[in-house]
């Protein structure tokens, strides 16, 4: 499949469409605490994009090739949980990380985002990874430009995290987004500067880093979606749509809760 390149109509709605994704969030963060269950920050979730923002929550049924459909609204991976938890019982207690990641469709397109949340007062092991998993982000969504390669992205990621004495899960990438959840190109956040497709004006992707505070290894539990680290390490990730712009890029899922870039990155 080719690498689409926006109109300027759908880079309008991709907007809205990223705003909304960040509100989700922005919206559900009071209640992220000790006790609450994902089960309950699904259904926060799950309201507020459907009655209020007049959304559909893009994971709900969702189910490509070989995957039974997810029975939830959002993700909610926890601790060593890398991505794609199943929100259920589990109760949230002081001292977790847990990863939060939505996907409201409005008007046909998708706004994909996600965010690290502490409960209570986490270790200080625990903050450090999700730190430095906030700055591989940030460090990948600077070199984006046009002119500049995929690779470039990964690259960048890989080396801050590895100088860290961190690992990058390998065997989940960005990917485009648009009126698709899932669409060209692949952004690995591994790899080799200098490689990869072209950047273009117009060109619209994820970038979500999976960081673990151990080896690289995962592997996917029985419920078919949650995967976790085979060491039962920590993981973070933290996530936002971009859009390539003339002059450099766009990121599309900020919000008035966002946290900003660190101020020592440069775009």
């Amino acid at each position: 499949m080719a690498i689409s390149i926006k109109t300027p109509e759908e880079i309008e709605k991709m907007r809205v469409a990223g705003r909304l994704a960040g509100e989700v969030l922005d919206h559900v963060a009071p209640f992220i605490k000790a006790g609450i269950t994902t089960a309950e920050i699904d259904k926060i979730c799950h309201d507020y994009t459907v009655n209020v923002q007049g959304a559909i929550p893009a994971p709900l049924n969702y189910a490509p090739s070989g995957y039974n459909p997810y029975p939830k609204s959002i993700c909610t991976s926890v601790n060593h949980q890398v991505c794609h938890g199943v929100p259920g019982d589990r109760v949230l207690k002081n001292g977790d990380i847990v990863n939060i990641d939505v996907t409201p469709i409005k008007d046909g397109y998708h706004g994909d985002t996600s965010r690290m949340y502490f409960i209570g007062e986490p270790s200080i092991q625990a903050r450090r990874l999700c730190e430095i998993t906030f700055e591989c982000l940030w460090l990948g969504i600077s070199v984006v430009r046009p002119g500049g390669r995929i690779g470039d992205i990964g690259a960048i990621i890989q080396k801050h995290a590895e100088n860290n004495g961190y690992s990058v899960v390998r065997e989940f990438c960005g990917h485009g987004i648009g009126a698709g959840f899932h669409e060209e190109p692949q952004i690995t956040h591994y790899g080799k500067a200098g490689t990869g497709p072209v950047m273009e004006p117009g060109m619209i992707f994820t970038i979500e880093p999976m960081i673990n505070a151990g080896k690289a290894g995962i592997r996917e539990m029985a419920d078919g979606w949650t995967i976790v680290t085979k060491d039962h390490s920590l993981s973070a990730q933290w996530e936002h749509t971009v859009l390539v712009t003339p002059t450099g890029y766009e990121v599309l899922t900020l919000s008035a809760g966002c946290r900003p870039k660190p101020d020592w990155i440069k775009a």
